[in-house]
Formats: C-alpha cells, sequence, structure tokens
C-alpha cells in the first residue's frame, strides 16, 4: 500500500510541531514517514526562543538519500528558514519530486506569532514552490504575505486561494482557524471550484503545531491515493479529535492528541 512521505520541515524539541508532529501524524493514519530537517528551533508551548537553518548542502544530502532508496509518494513541506535553504529544497523537488504531489505548509511564523522564516522564503515560496504545490495549506496571515491581499474572511480566503491557484498551485486549502467565531471554516479551492469543511471551534489552548498537522494529514492521505476533497475532509476531521483529545502538557499552546487513532489492547 502507497503512503510515503518525506517531510521536509524544522525541528521542534517540545514535539508538539515541526517534524515530531508530521512523523507521528503519518504513522497514526497509517502512513511511513522519513524526513530531512531543514532547521533546529528552540521551542517549547511558551514560544520559540530561536532556531538555526541546517546547511542547504546538509538539507539536500538528506532529500537525496532518502529519494535515493526509501522513496516516496508524497512530500510535505514546513518550516524552511532561510533562503539558501528553501533553494536547495527547489533543487531537490526538481530532481525527485516532478511526479508525486506536494504538500506545502508555508511555515512564516509560530501559532504564538514568533517568525520562523528569515527574509527571502516568502518571495522564494511565490515564485518557486507556490507553482510546485499540489496543495498549499496557508493560514490566513499566510495567505495575506503571500498573495498580498488582506485575508479577513470567507470571500478574501476564497480570493486568495484562487490568487495562488492563478499563481500555479494546484490546490489551496486556506484555514480559517485564526478567525473570530464558534465555527472554524477550511476552505479548498481549486480549478474546479470552492470547497467549505466546517467544525466546531473548541475552547483550548492546545493549538500547537495544528498547521504542521493538518498539512501532513492531507500529505500522507494523498500518498496513500486518496482524491484530494477525502483527503483534506479526512485530515481536518483527525486534526479537531486530537485537539479535542489533547493531554494538556505544558504552560502554553499545548500539543495536540496525535495517536488518537491507536487503539491498544
Amino acid at each position: 500500500m502507497k503512503g510515503r512521505v518525506l517531510v521536509i520541515a524544522g525541528s521542534d524539541p517540545s514535539g508538539g510541531a515541526g517534524v515530531q508532529a508530521d512523523v507521528k501524524t503519518v504513522t497514526a493514519l497509517g502512513g511511513y514517514a522519513a524526513t530531512a530537517i531543514t532547521a533546529l528551533t528552540v521551542q517549547n508551548t511558551k514560544g520559540v526562543a530561536g532556531f538555526d537553518p541546517v546547511s542547504p548542502a546538509l538539507i539536500r544530502a538528506q532529500i537525496d538519500a532518502v529519494m535515493d532508496d526509501v522513496g516516496a509518494d508524497a512530500v510535505k513541506i514546513g518550516m524552511i528558514g532561510d533562503d539558501n535553504a528553501a533553494q536547495a529544497v527547489v533543487e531537490a523537488l526538481d530532481a525527485w519530486a516532478r511526479a508525486i504531489p506536494v504538500v506545502i505548509d508555508p511555515v512564516l511564523a509560530a501559532t504564538g506569532g514568533e517568525a520562523l522564516a528569515r527574509d527571502g522564503v516568502a518571495q522564494t515560496l511565490r515564485a518557486h514552490l507556490v507553482p510546485r504545490a499540489t496543495l498549499m495549506t496557508p493560514n490566513i496571515d499566510e495567505a495575506a504575505a503571500l498573495t498580498g491581499l488582506e485575508v479577513c474572511d470567507r470571500e478574501t480566503m476564497i480570493a486568495a486561494g484562487r490568487a495562488m491557484v492563478n499563481a500555479g498551485a494546484g490546490a489551496v486549502l486556506a484555514t480559517g482557524g485564526h478567525l473570530p467565531g464558534s465555527t472554524i471554516e477550511d476552505i479548498l479551492v481549486t480549478d474546479g471550484g470552492v470547497d467549505v469543511f466546517e467544525t466546531d471551534r473548541i475552547e483550548t489552548t492546545s493549538t500547537h503545531g495544528t498547521g504542521c498537522t493538518l498539512a501532513s494529514a492531507c500529505a500522507v492521505g494523498l500518498a496513500q491515493g486518496l482524491p484530494l476533497a477525502q483527503a483534506v475532509e479526512r485530515a481536518v476531521g483527525y486534526v479537531q479529535e486530537a485537539i479535542r483529545t489533547a493531554p494538556g502538557y505544558g504552560a502554553g499552546r499545548g500539543p495536540l492528541n496525535h495517536a488518537h487513532t491507536v487503539r491498544t489492547a
């Protein structure tokens, strides 16, 4: 069965976001996760204290090592860190990922607002990675940064999604968790139209890594051969339950329960 996902992203030592959340998500949904780490962060549920990018040569070598042996049925890209790393990722996609889905979570800042990308990354995303994406999964702030539009409601989320599709993305899942209201709308925009996925807002502080988790859940669905809308629907439901059953760890924005699909005897 298909389901191999190469995750290209940063590391979160607290385990709630980044590569750690990605590996948990892919595994919990029945896939196999391999990784290429782009940056080492210093963070926990209370915030991000800093990060150091991995060298572009080492990023590329990690990707080459995975793709030359284990392979992948989909690629998920999260935090890149700086423009040199972004260029290395672009070159690796050109070499290895022309025939498989690529899901891009355009990480520019942490949930708490701390920067996770240096100057130049947004421009490289717009110029080189948006056109390579099977699916982009921006929140409203990332959608605004990538399109130059004000994104503040359903209509402007759709407009930003269409702008990215017009720029070459196969599809855009604009996530609405940062907007107020008792219902969260995640909006999938494709050439074929718009689908809205609604979930009830759960009043909680356990939201660390939700963007990473959602994008990886979409990626493993595509890796397993699910149609796009079905992969997104399953991913949205998975994240909702992971938030609802969150363990409550940490003094700040706590991690999700990525293992809620796992049943023990």
